[in-house]
């Protein structure tokens, strides 16, 4: 009784510093490719970016606690991040880094 405890309290504990810092991260990657890849006027691009990264804070929130375990929700999340903060790092020819 006292490890199904603990193993969910490990769980608990893992789910919510997923949805904290891993969706901070997430949003993080998502302004920064927003802010390279939309085809606004920088200002413009920047601002909307950075609005909608709390919608997707959010949906990073709803799935780590609606993922079938904590590592999932981490796999997911930091795949994510690493995926959106390179595209959006890549591009130096461009020259417009966030």
């Amino acid at each position: 009784m006292n490890a199904t405890l603990t193993r969910r309290r490990l769980d608990l504990a893992g789910r919510i510093t997923a949805a904290l810092f891993g969706g901070y991260a997430l949003a993080f990657g998502f302004t920064a490719f927003l802010s390279v890849y939309l085809p606004l006027a920088r200002a413009d691009r920047v601002v909307t970016a950075s609005l909608l990264c709390f919608a997707v804070w959010v949906a990073a929130v709803i799935y780590t606690f609606a993922a079938r375990s904590a590592l999932r929700a981490w796999l997911w999340l930091g795949a994510l991040t690493v995926l959106l903060c390179l595209a959006a790092y890549l591009p130096v020819e461009w020259r417009s880094r966030p």
